[in-house]
C-alpha cells in the first residue's frame, strides 16, 4: 500500500523549483488547511487542465475561442508583440506600457534541442499580418542565444511582408527572462525598442 504523504510530496516535486524539502513544506501545510481550502485547491488545478486552451488567434491561454487581450477593442489591432511564452506577455501587460497585441510562440529557435520553426507558431504569424493589416511588429523574444537568433529569423521572413520590424531595447540583461524582470525595465525595454 502506498504512502498518500509521500505520494503527494513527490508529486509535488515535479513542480518547477519544487526540491524535497519544499515539496514536504508544502505538503504538511496543506494537511494543516482547511479540508475545503485543500479540495478547493484540487478542483482549480482540475479545472485549470480541463478549461484552459490556446486562444486560436495569439496562443495566448484561455478558457474561450480568443483570450481577453484578443477581443478587448481598446488594444492597439495594427501592432503585434511576439514573446516566446505565455509567462513573458504577462510580464509585459504587468508593464503597463503596451497596447497593442500578441502572439505566443511557445518556444525558441533550438537546433540542439530539436525545435525548428516547424514547432513554433510561427506560420499563424505570418498569416496574421495581411489579415489583420499589421503594420509593425515587436519582437520581444529573451535576451538569450536562442531569442537572438528567433528574433532574427522573423525578422528575415517578415521584412518582405512590408512590415515595421522592431525588437525590444536590451534593457533587459542578456541570458535574462522576461518571466523574472521587473516592470520597469521592461516598460522602458518596450519604449526604447528599434528597427531590426
Amino acid at each position: 500500500m502506498s504512502d498518500p504523504i509521500q505520494n503527494l510530496i513527490h508529486e509535488l516535486t515535479r513542480l518547477p523549483s519544487v526540491g524535497e524539502k519544499t515539496a514536504t513544506r508544502l505538503a504538511f501545510h496543506l494537511l494543516k488547511t482547511p479540508t475545503e481550502t485543500a479540495l478547493a485547491l484540487s478542483r482549480a488545478i482540475a479545472e485549470v487542465k480541463e478549461k484552459v486552451r490556446l486562444c486560436n488567434r495569439c496562443f495566448h491561454l484561455t478558457s474561450g475561442e480568443e483570450c481577453n487581450l484578443c477581443i478587448d477593442p481598446r488594444r492597439e489591432g495594427d501592432r503585434i508583440c511576439v514573446v516566446e511564452e505565455p509567462l513573458d506577455l504577462l510580464a509585459i501587460e504587468k508593464s503597463r506600457i503596451y497596447r497593442g497585441r500578441y502572439h505566443v510562440l511557445h518556444g525558441v529557435l533550438s537546433p540542439i534541442d530539436g525545435v525548428g520553426p516547424d514547432q513554433l507558431r510561427i506560420e499563424p504569424l505570418l498569416a496574421r499580418i495581411p489579415a489583420e493589416q499589421v503594420r509593425e511588429v515587436i519582437l520581444a523574444t529573451n535576451p538569450s542565444v536562442e531569442g537572438e537568433a528567433t528574433a532574427i529569423y522573423l525578422a528575415k521572413l517578415l521584412k518582405p511582408m512590408g512590415v515595421r520590424i522592431s525588437r525590444i531595447a536590451h534593457g533587459i540583461p542578456m541570458g535574462g527572462e522576461l518571466e523574472y524582470t521587473d516592470e520597469l525595465t521592461i516598460g522602458r525595454a518596450l519604449t526604447d525598442r528599434r528597427e531590426m
